[in-house]
């Protein structure tokens, strides 16, 4: 099975408002660039990528997780990131029942951590070289 096949049965496991909110999340990430992955990962999770880790995604009991890698080092001018403050290089969004989030800024985000990943990248072709 594929990973996108695997995250579909993971989301679908799920009957209640997180399974939804999770598709959506999911939806809104992969509109956010055409080359993002995805991958399964870390004994059961969903991980959005593009030159690198991007975001993961789980359903927790009381909430959906999104944990943005790199997310200490994007900048977050609509304020989604509410957790992982603690950390020097993850940020993540919590969302709760009845949360809504803003897929326009979601998308952003992803974006954001997608230049990130690049610059990562060029900057360790340069060190290599």
């Amino acid at each position: 099975m594929n990973p996108a096949e695997r995250i579909d049965q993971y989301i679908e496991a799920i009957p209640d408002w997180r399974g939804t909110t999770l598709a959506n999340v999911r939806k809104a990430i992969l509109a956010a660039d055409p080359e993002i992955t995805e991958e399964w990962k870390w004994m059961g999770s969903p991980v959005w990528c593009h030159n690198g880790n991007i975001v993961v995604g789980n359903a927790h009991k009381d909430k959906v997780k999104l944990t943005f890698a790199q997310g200490a080092s994007l900048p977050d001018p609509d304020g989604l990131f509410n957790a992982g403050f603690n950390g020097k290089v993850w940020r993540a969004i919590d969302i709760h029942e009845g949360d809504t989030i803003d897929e326009s800024a979601l998308k952003d985000l992803v974006r954001a951590a997608i230049a990130h990943n690049r610059t990562k990248k060029k900057a360790s072709a340069r060190a290599k070289a």
